[in-house]
């Protein structure tokens, strides 16, 4: 029989031990992942096609080591034409970098039934104003935000083509919800009056008075709304959407900033900016940068690149509409997005 006034056996004690680092370990951070999902909005249906049910699906990537403890910004990121959201994510390479800046990404898909060629309906007369597939687009990026706790004024809508026309009508019409606006190879808010009209538009930029838009956007703004930044990046080689476009989406969100007078027959040229450099980059490839500010608040920066085409500028070229070489547009997609929440 063990005499009661030894101490407990040293077994005991390195079990405990053993017991109380388990409890408060820290779990390894989870891969990050994709989740599949879908929502309706009451407003998404389109004025072109009603008959199509305005739900679409979703992807979400969630990004290694999230917790629900941390808000952090959500990204939504809008494919173009003949895309899926799963091209553009691996096209873009948006997961490594949601990985490393702690981002959520929401990745809507376009549905056939709205358009053959997968495009997003930009030029809808009913998603211009706001409805049909902007309003699906915004119920998605609330939905993502609320169930998994995205910070609120760090939301922001992306695109490429067809998807940064839709973009952009995203920050015009929703600017409570979007804090910044990143359209690569895009398109005014209200620059085509109807399918008919967006080929001419894409060639050969805005046949309306799209400034005006922005105008009423900024009239109508509900109270406490802040500036919606912009990042605008175009090929100079562009021969599907004209690089005046990109010249006119930036006016339009200066003047939904405050910061240019509206014109119903606007110049075909950038107003007199903040700060303006051509830098060099390897492969004989250079970029214009021109930014517009409020003091230290970022307003617009439009990024042109001469000898690139309509293609992601330095994404992955095995999948169409990406081109390899520099600038990498998600490097400064990443860098354009820090600089907004700062």
């Amino acid at each position: 029989m063990s005499d009661p006034s030894e101490p407990a056996a040293p077994w005991l004690w390195t079990r405990v031990r053993a017991f109380v680092a388990r409890l408060f370990r820290r779990a390894p951070p989870q891969p990050g992942r994709f989740v599949a999902d879908s929502s309706f909005a009451w407003k998404g249906w389109l004025a072109g096609s009603p008959w199509v049910w305005p739900r679409r699906e979703y992807l979400v990537y969630v990004p290694s080591g999230y917790s629900r403890w941390r808000r952090r910004p959500l990204l939504v990121m809008l494919h173009g034409c003949r895309q899926t959201p799963q091209d553009f994510a691996a096209a873009t390479r948006i997961a490594a970098l949601a990985d490393r800046k702690g981002w959520l990404v929401l990745l809507p898909r376009q549905t056939p039934k709205a358009n053959p060629w997968s495009c997003w309906n930009w030029f809808d007369r009913g998603t211009v104003a706001g409805w049909g597939e902007a309003a699906i687009v915004a119920a998605q990026a609330r939905t993502v935000r609320r169930e998994y706790r995205a910070h609120p004024r760090q939301v922001f809508v992306a695109g490429m083509s067809a998807g940064a026309a839709l973009a952009a009508v995203a920050g015009l019409r929703y600017r409570k919800l979007f804090a910044g606006v990143i359209a690569h190879s895009g398109i005014a808010c209200g620059a085509a009056s109807g399918p008919a009209a967006a080929m001419a538009t894409m060639g050969g930029g805005a046949g309306t008075a799209y400034e005006r838009l922005a105008e009423q956007a900024r009239r109508h703004a509900p109270p406490g709304s802040l500036p919606v930044a912009l990042l605008a990046i175009h090929g100079g080689q562009d021969g599907i959407v004209a690089g005046v476009n990109s010249i006119q989406l930036v006016r339009q969100y200066l003047v939904l900033n405050g910061r240019l007078e509206a014109q119903d027959r606007p110049p075909a040229e950038l107003p007199q900016p903040h700060a303006e450099r051509t830098q060099a980059l390897s492969d004989g490839r250079s970029m214009m940068v021109t930014e517009y500010r409020d003091g230290e608040r970022l307003l617009a920066r439009c990024i042109r690149v001469p000898a690139l085409g309509h293609a992601w500028s330095g994404g992955d070229a095995g999948f169409p509409y990406n081109d390899p070489l520099p600038p990498d547009a998600t490097a400064l997609l990443g860098e354009f997005v820090d600089a907004v929440i700062r």
